[in-house]
């Protein structure tokens, strides 16, 4: 008895196997003229492949009836004419099915790839990076390796079979007949691996997505890890995720072992009884040699394309949940409904907002805040007090659970994502470089920016002198495998990006933070200067940028429990100034103290 599969944790959709099947329907209808010419060049192929087999039949016969040489002949040349004819429209056959496959597989990639981009980054960081990164390298692979030779293969078995089984049949329907001997043993096992191979597949890729995400987070973390002494804890993490994926390969691995033995015998016991039943029905008159031996090898031959139809079968179901998977990222509800109207102003508000990670456990609760178009608002507070959360709901990465972030009267999550770029930004201690020029980066803000505003915004971020110092400048290829950017030059280009795309409110979630203190505040005077007239949130743990703020926001628990000027806070003599005292009193650089 065959265990059923334990239920895997999915952190995005899959598509279920209706969805996976109307795709692939209209994928083949979209190449209906390909899939036509394909299928036509493999049944020439397979026609001219039936040649021989009959061909020696009748040569059985001929040589048994003592018929001339002349007619041996004839049957000879006949054969090697067949076999160069098979040869060569079996490669064109090939050729356009892979040129198919290599275009499906496109098609299906660009797809996939342009959904990804659009994926609401609420979603991304809730799922995760193992399991978006899984889906964009094995299931790719998997789904790629089965359109590109899995297709042309099925193509071929099936239409090679098909053919054959014909031909056997009007060879000698009666010595053809044990060809069905091995249909009732390959129909049961297999509609028993088909029934529970899915899930079992769908398994198997979920653990593969667990156990990336693990591998990540404990490279990425790895400094974290030994400084918290938490390698025991990593290790078990590992080993448990391993697992996993041992108990779902195991599964898989037995429903193969036992279905493969069963499709075996289902191949060759048609040529034993094959050879058997001719033999008696030669012994009775009922049949010739020629004709026996021209059956019997089509039913060897048969074995050949059955064999690859039935071994790519198992690997259709790879890629059918590979393919699942893949298109299930289209099932991502989007983060927002555009409305169409325009903001009537640059007035950022939120009211009374309640947002929660995890239902009943609210981490914003009635926040409450207005902001004047080029008002600098700083939000301080401990760790874990819901700064972060508050600021990702200003910038319009999420939206609350109750409540509004409006934006001239038209909530945030009522904005196309590329309009609401252009109202409001957000900048976080997180930051990528892409691989391409330091110039290709920073035109991802605005493509159509001559060099000289690229050249500004990086003037404006203190980065300028070492841009220019590079091997090749604004030329010079960054990222993996290019010239290596410092941490705070990285963070440089990423404001630097935010300066170019000009939006009227800013949102800095800890933007300076891998910049030294000296630097940092460098940093952010030069940003002060440009943002002017603009509205500026500002996260920070360092309290001199709290100083140079309009208003102070202090955030506790999820709740404002202060609001005013720095120095009206510190005369109330709360939280803030608390904050304030304790900050001062750490041992700050030099220039930190007298700016």
């Amino acid at each position: 008895m065959t265990a059923t599969p334990a239920p895997a944790t999915r952190t995005l959709p899959v598509a279920d196997m209706d969805s996976v099947r109307a795709h692939t329907r209209g994928l083949l209808r979209r190449h209906r003229r390909s899939l036509v010419t394909v299928v036509g060049l493999h049944a020439v192929a397979a026609m001219a492949a039936l040649v021989a087999p009959r061909a020696i039949g009748l040569l059985v016969d001929e040589i048994s009836g003592g018929r001339s040489l002349e007619v041996v002949n004839r049957l000879a040349f006949g054969i090697a004419a067949a076999v160069v004819v098979q040869t060569v429209v079996t490669w064109f056959a090939r050729r356009a099915s892979f040129v198919m496959g290599e275009t499906v597989f496109a098609e299906l990639r660009e797809q996939f790839m342009g959904r990804v981009v659009e994926l609401p980054l609420s979603t991304v960081e809730r799922a995760g990076t193992g399991d978006l990164v899984s889906r964009t390298t094995n299931d790719v692979e998997a789904l790629s390796h089965v359109i590109r030779f899995g297709i042309p293969s099925i193509f071929v078995g099936a239409v090679t079979t098909a053919i054959t089984v014909v031909a056997a049949f009007l060879t000698g329907w009666m010595v053809a007949l044990p060809i069905l001997v091995g249909v009732p043993i390959l129909w049961v096992s297999t509609r028993r691996y088909l029934r529970l191979a899915p899930d079992g597949y769908l398994r198997e890729r979920a653990t593969y997505a667990v156990l990336g995400g693990v591998v990540t987070e404990s490279a990425d973390g790895a400094r974290t890890v030994d400084a918290l002494g938490l390698g025991r804890r990593r290790r078990r993490r590992m080993d448990e995720a391993l697992g996993d994926c041992y108990d779902a390969e195991l599964y898989t691995l037995g429903l193969r072992m036992r279905w493969f033995p069963a499709v075996e015998f289902a191949f060759f016991a048609p040529v034993a009884v094959t050879l058997l039943w001719g033999g008696w029905l030669i012994s009775r008159d009922l049949a010739t040699a020629g004709t026996v031996t021209a059956v019997a090898l089509y039913v060897q031959q048969m074995a050949g394309p059955l064999d690859e139809l039935i071994s790519w079968l198992d690997e259709i179901q790879v890629g059918a949940t590979s393919l699942a998977r893949v298109i299930g990222i289209a099932d991502v509800p989007p983060d927002r409904s555009p409305s169409g109207e325009e903001p009537r102003d640059h007035r950022l508000e939120v009211e009374d907002v309640h947002y929660s990670y995890r239902a009943g456990r609210d981490v914003l609760r009635g926040v409450s805040l207005d902001l004047a178009p080029g008002e600098r608002l700083a939000i301080v507070g401990p760790s874990g007090a819901g700064k972060s959360t508050l600021g990702r709901l200003m910038a319009g990465i999420d939206g609350p659970r109750e409540g509004r972030v409006e934006v001239g009267g038209v909530r945030l999550v009522d904005l196309e994502l590329a309009q609401l770029r252009g109202q409001v930004a957000l900048v976080t201690q997180e930051h990528h470089v892409f691989v391409g020029t330091l110039e290709d980066n920073l035109r991802l803000a605005r493509p159509e920016a001559p060099r000289e505003q690229l050249l500004e915004a990086l003037e404006a971020v203190d980065a300028r002198t070492w841009a220019e110092e590079l091997p090749e400048g604004l030329d010079t290829v960054v990222g993996s495998g290019g010239h290596r950017l410092t941490e705070p030059q990285a963070q440089q280009l990423a404001l630097a990006r935010l300066v170019l795309a000009d939006p009227h409110t800013l949102v800095l979630d800890e933007a300076t933070s891998l910049l030294d203190p000296r630097a940092a505040r460098h940093l952010e005077r030069s940003l002060a200067a440009v943002v002017e007239g603009r509205t500026v949130v500002a996260i920070a743990h360092r309290l001199m940028t709290a100083h140079d703020a309009d208003r102070v926001c202090v955030v506790e628990d999820g709740l404002i429990s202060e609001i005013g000027s720095h120095d009206e806070l510190l005369r109330a003599d709360g939280a803030y100034a608390a904050l304030w005292r304790s900050w001062r009193d750490e041992p700050q650089p030099a220039a930190e103290l007298t700016s």
